[in-house]
């Protein structure tokens, strides 16, 4: 594909997100979930019928795909690729100041503490965990694990190998729009995020995307990890 190619395939997907009704269904399908078009509606405070006709444009875009269950039909971002579009775009931009109320306060305050961004673990605690991942050399500075790493994930019960196997990058480091500075994503980190949550680590927040860690997560974290000492 040439720049003249590129250039218009960008200007396709500009013209896509730039609408506010289907900017804010991609952000909330950032937390990696499926939903359903009267979900969608509910959460981004629009009407259903309208929630549809967006949801037509993003999956004709390819940025969103739709699964059918039964009648319900159900929608989610296509793959990783469009996840890290979507978040990469939500760093250029400046969000006006939240509403002065307590429950606007407690989401952005849930958001920036634990997330989901797409398929991995995001926010401090996303940050804090990929700090410490590097601090006990579990991986290196290049993209996969060292030996003790390995060791590490094997006794999480984690099937690292797999997610290895992948396509996509098996370790990769993604900006956090919050705190600055990188978490873990690529097939590790979504492994990781997965398994935690098999394992009762984290939990889904009262918002979407929010994500907490739960009694048993946080001491096991502490005792593996070193996190929250």
């Amino acid at each position: 594909m040439d720049a003249r190619e590129n250039g218009a395939a960008l200007a396709r997907a500009a013209s896509v997100i730039s609408d506010t009704s289907r900017a804010t269904i991609l952000l909330i399908l950032l937390d990696g979930r499926a939903w359903t078009a009267t979900e969608l509606a509910a959460q981004a405070g629009i009407a259903r019928s309208t929630a549809s006709e967006h949801l037509h444009v993003l999956v004709d875009s390819g940025l969103v795909v739709e699964r059918r269950a039964g009648r319900h039909r159900y929608l989610s971002l296509a793959d990783a690729r469009a996840a890290a579009l979507v978040e990469s775009l939500s760093l250029s931009t400046v969000a006006p100041p939240p509403k002065p109320s307590l429950r606007a306060i407690a989401a952005d305050r849930a958001l920036r503490e634990a997330r989901s961004c797409y398929d991995h673990l995001a926010g401090a605690a996303g940050v804090a965990m990929l700090g410490a991942l590097e601090a006990r050399e579990l991986i290196g500075p290049g993209p996969g694990l060292t030996s003790a790493g390995e060791r590490w994930c094997a006794e999480l019960g984690l099937d690292f190998e797999s997610a290895a196997r992948s396509r996509r990058p098996f370790v990769r480091r993604c900006l956090d729009w919050t705190e600055r500075r990188d978490h873990l994503a690529g097939g590790l980190g979504a492994a990781l995020f997965e398994r935690f949550l098999e394992l009762g680590w984290l939990a889904r927040g009262p918002v979407p995307r929010a994500v907490r860690v739960t009694g048993p997560g946080r001491a096991e974290l502490q005792a593996r990890l070193g996190l929250f000492e």
